[in-house]
């Protein structure tokens, strides 16, 4: 079953399309990347899913409801969080209240509450903390939680994003190249991670520029060229397909 549709998506900026006409679906519990040159129109199918975007046209569907023209935080309410391309963090707070951030859209706890710090309030954030604790001990940060965030090696930085879009509770995650800037090692490790998180259930939809990530844990990639789709399929067809290989993966890519 889908958890996510794409039906005929289009996105213009004036006379420049991002997305033509795009359609595709994420199966429920299903790792699937979507990959393509720089300028292909990833990151907007992102916002476009996420409601940083609004489409031209077209309709986005996720867990059977229609999402096109939701508010980015009632969208996330449904069970649908992401990661950006480039870190953005707080800088100036600690690991642990990064991820507490994530847990927020979770607090029934008012505005009042919080700055009178009620009994309710200060119950939630304990709970909130040991939430972000427990995220933060599955992605293997938990003896940093105290450090500030800037402190963090950047691979670390890229972690840590990924645990506060996890203590959102989601059903789906979004990743938005998170093996850039990454060495080998960091690569692999990310790769192990991001399946561990399929292992708990989770669906997870991944943008990347790593072939070599991409291939070793994708069960399905969609390819993108303009804004259009190209191909769709498992990664041996993928690899094989010679308007891939002509458009993104280079003649050097095939046979590895």
């Amino acid at each position: 079953m889908a958890i996510l549709e794409a039906v005929n998506l289009k996105k213009s900026f004036g006379g420049v399309v991002a997305v033509d006409n795009l359609s595709f679906s994420v199966e429920t519990g299903q790792i699937k990347s979507i990959i393509g040159p720089n300028g292909a129109g990833k990151t907007t199918v992102y916002n476009l899913i996420t409601g940083l975007l609004p489409p031209t046209s077209g309709l986005i569907r996720f867990n059977g409801q229609t999402i096109t023209g939701l508010k980015t935080h009632t969208i996330a309410s449904l069970g649908l969080a992401r990661t950006f391309q480039n870190v953005r963090l707080f800088e100036n707070m600690t690991v642990l209240e990064n991820v507490m951030v994530g847990c927020h859209q979770r607090m029934g706890s008012g505005l009042f509450s919080a700055i009178c710090r009620l009994p309710k309030f200060r119950r939630e954030e304990k709970q909130t903390a040991a939430v972000a604790l427990e995220k933060l001990a599955l992605v293997g940060l938990a003896d940093q939680s105290q450090r500030p965030a800037f402190s963090l090696p950047f691979a670390q930085q890229r972690t840590l994003e990924i645990a506060r879009a996890l203590a959102a509770e989601p059903r789906m995650i979004l990743l938005d190249e998170p093996a850039a800037g990454l060495n080998s090692h960091e690569t692999v490790q990310l790769g192990k991670l991001i399946l561990k998180i399929r292992q708990m259930g989770l669906t997870v939809l991944l943008v990347e520029h790593d072939m070599e990530l991409v291939m070793d844990i994708s069960e399905e990639i969609l390819v993108i060229n303009y804004g259009k789709k190209i191909a769709e399929g498992k990664p041996a067809e993928i690899q094989d397909n010679q308007e891939v290989i002509k458009a993104y993966l280079g003649e050097d890519f095939k046979g590895r």
